[in-house]
């Protein structure tokens, strides 16, 4: 399988995706996150090959700072149930291929899947 969740509205998801050569030509289905919601059975199948959902929750969402989660200890269960109420707290972009995942817009990441992708 081969599968992207990201923002059509994220540039960044736009310019990694462009980079690593992947759309629907190159065989990849692409999930709109919030024009398709991500269901719990999407989120799991993530957290197995992350290893956790805390590895697919981004601090970096508005939403982090004007709920205040940065003051909470939150556990493994809320980490899930964040990302399945709000789309804004998944790491973007989600590239899934095979039994290896990337996660997020981290420069050595990009470049781990750019590489990935176009071997």
């Amino acid at each position: 399988m081969k599968k992207i969740y990201y923002l059509a509205t994220c540039d960044t998801c736009k310019k990694i995706m462009e980079a690593a050569g992947i759309n629907e030509q190159s065989g990849f289905q692409l999930q709109d996150i919030r024009t398709e919601k991500i269901t719990p059975g999407q989120l799991d199948e993530m957290k197995q090959l992350a290893g956790s959902y805390e590895a697919l929750f981004s601090r970096r969402a508005l939403l982090y700072k004007e709920l205040a989660l940065k003051d909470k200890r939150l556990e493994e269960n809320d980490y899930r149930d964040y990302i399945l109420e709000h789309d804004t707290f998944l790491k973007r972009p989600v590239v899934i291929i095979g039994d290896r995942i990337f996660i997020g817009s981290d420069k050595k990441n990009v470049e781990a899947l750019t590489v990935f992708v176009k071997q």
